[in-house]
């Protein structure tokens, strides 16, 4: 499967968007939450982003928070899980973020989800809780750097 990862573009919120609202976990109530709006905000006022493509169809995408040093998004398209995309995608988002920043990054996601067991297997730790039902993760420049040796 001939995957490309590449900064995500203001051409590609639609898809971004797509998958988004594909997922199984995560769902959000209401897919108007998250607006185009939000994701250009995000990809390129507030951090930056990532798409994972295969001719030219967007599988997935990740988008950092340089503003709040947090994981905004990392989602697969369904259809393209267990294939090492959100891996890719997950580890080009961290390399990046780490180059700009020496700042802890954190992330919130639901318990008992496939995304936990993700980000524990990933080497986040776990620091309490966001919000009232989300487990809050965070990851450190030299915790990143020691994985990667």
């Amino acid at each position: 499967m001939n995957i490309i990862i590449r900064e995500a573009l203001k051409e590609d919120i639609t898809q971004i968007q797509s998958v988004r609202n594909a997922v199984k976990e995560n769902v959000l109530s209401d897919p108007g939450l998250v607006t185009d709006k939000d994701c250009e905000e995000f990809l390129f006022e507030r951090g930056k982003g990532w798409v994972a493509e295969k001719g030219d169809k967007i599988l997935g995408f990740s988008i950092v928070d340089l503003k709040e040093n947090n994981v905004w998004a990392l989602f697969v398209d369904p259809a393209f899980e267990n294939r090492g995309i959100g891996r890719q995608l997950h580890d080009c988002m961290l390399d990046w973020y780490f180059t700009q920043v020496q700042d802890d990054l954190w992330l919130g996601t639901a318990p008992n989800t496939r995304a936990e067991t993700f980000y524990r297997r990933s080497g986040w730790k776990e620091n309490g809780l966001h919000g009232e039902k989300e487990i809050r993760f965070e990851m450190n420049p030299e915790h990143w750097k020691n994985r990667k040796l």
